[in-house]
């Protein structure tokens, strides 16, 4: 397969979780029109963990459906990922995160100030559903617990990817497990965070509503947090499962019958059995003629 089916794989992967999760946040979560409804954290946090869910099945064969700068470094600590393809993996992802962003704006633009814009979530339609602390935090917090909470999440994350993407893991279920770990992660640290565990996720609606859109330029000098936090989350998570594995047994030789040891039977000795095929040879051949014969039925 060539190099540039797995980039585009990641190109696209990436550019539908930005469009999927941060558009979710953007038009969905606080949408209320003439039916008043919305989907609030939750759906939100589900949206993100649909859009990997559904791409690790459509493109994971190809690529390996990382989406994820912190994801792919991970790997490669973990051993499971080759540093030939980290840079153009990480640049493919990042750059699909900016397409999807500069998607997301052209709706937010196109809104206007008419009906269509009331119906916006009005906290994260101007940043694009963007990472912060402080002011920029949905809940306020400090840049302490924001770090803190995205080394955490993405530890566990790329726990999760590993165990089960692991040959000993049940086949064919990694990407449930994987886009419901996300989801779990969003319902957890979206509050403090606005959760990113992807630096390509952060960059994106950052970048591009700040330049293009009414972004508060504090977004881009907090974005180095929302790339540092997640990679060593990442690194931790690989370390962590390398030794959670290291030296244990699979898991099929718990299931794996007892050995039964078969005994053959005890011939008898050699030297008697030949003394008696010279016996067997001296006898008169007419007379074992005789004796078949008699013995006919």
């Amino acid at each position: 397969m060539h190099f540039h089916n797995k980039y585009l794989a990641e190109f696209f992967g990436t550019f539908w979780l930005v469009l999927g999760g941060c558009g979710s946040a953007i038009f969905a979560a606080t949408f209320a029109g003439d039916i008043g409804i919305n989907i609030g954290l939750v759906g939100v946090s589900l949206a993100f963990g649909l859009t990997v869910m559904t791409m690790a099945y459509a493109v994971g064969h190809v690529s390996g459906g990382h989406f994820n700068p912190a994801v792919s470094i991970g790997l490669w600590v973990g051993g499971r990922f080759g540093f030939g393809h980290l840079i153009p993996y990480i640049v493919f992802q990042v750059l699909g995160a900016i397409a999807a962003a500069f998607v997301l704006q052209w709706f937010v633009t196109d809104a206007g100030g008419g009906a269509a814009a009331a119906s916006l979530n009005a906290g994260a339609a101007p940043s694009l559903a963007s990472n912060g602390f402080g002011d920029l935090s949905p809940g306020k917090f400090s840049m302490e617990s924001v770090i803190l909470m995205e080394v955490i999440m993405t530890a566990f994350f790329l726990i999760i990817i590993m165990g089960s993407t692991d040959e000993r893991a049940p086949a064919g279920f990694a990407p449930i497990a994987i886009g419901l770990g996300l989801t779990l992660i969003h319902l957890i640290s979206i509050p403090v965070s606005n959760t990113s565990v992807n630096p390509a996720r952060s960059t994106g609606p950052a970048l591009v509503s700040h330049f293009f859109g009414e972004g508060d330029a504090a977004l881009i000098t907090q974005l180095p947090i929302f790339w540092i936090a997640p990679i060593v989350g990442a690194v931790l998570g690989a370390i962590f499962y390398r030794l959670i594995v290291s030296g244990a047994a699979p898991a099929a030789a718990a299931a794996a019958p007892e050995r039964v040891e078969v005994r053959e039977p005890e011939y008898r000795d050699r030297g008697e059995y030949r003394s008696e095929r010279v016996e067997y040879r001296d006898r008169d051949r007419g007379d074992y003629r005789d004796e078949y014969r008699d013995e006919r039925y």
